[in-house]
């Protein structure tokens, strides 16, 4: 009896393993996310010391959780989603008190996989620069 027994467990053990289950190697790597692409900013210059503005960044693939960067700060809790073509972004006079070029972007952030082995994650795109100047 104890023979037949260690024979199940040893064929179950050996179905088991030959079907994959011993070791799970699942990509878990994110796949590329759709790059923002900037095509205008309006207004594209400012004076220098003048007051906050909005700023309205025109565009394409803007994810509803996209960022617009100043200078490479992520201007999050300042960017509002409007459509996948559109950004409006609150810039506080702070940021322009001097003169000078300020390269402006767009991140869709990355998100996280929700399957059962956390697949389907995409990662974060950041668009090529437009410059915004500073009179």
């Amino acid at each position: 009896m104890k023979t037949c027994k260690l024979l199940v467990l040893v064929s179950l053990a050996a179905l088991t393993l030959a079907c994959g289950y011993g070791s799970k190697n699942y990509n878990t790597t994110p796949a590329a996310g759709a790059v923002p692409a900037i095509s205008q900013l309006s207004p594209n210059s400012m004076t220098a010391g003048a007051a906050a503005f909005t700023m309205t960044v025109n565009g394409s693939n803007f994810g509803t959780k996209a960022v617009v960067n100043w200078n490479g700060t992520a201007q999050t809790a300042n960017t509002t989603y409007v459509t996948g073509n559109q950004l409006m972004v609150v810039i506080p006079a702070s940021m322009i008190a001097n003169s000078g070029t300020v390269q402006v972007t767009v991140t869709n952030p990355a998100t996280t996989g929700t399957g059962m082995y956390g697949n389907g994650g995409v990662m974060a795109e950041t668009s090529s620069a437009m410059n915004f100047t500073i009179n």
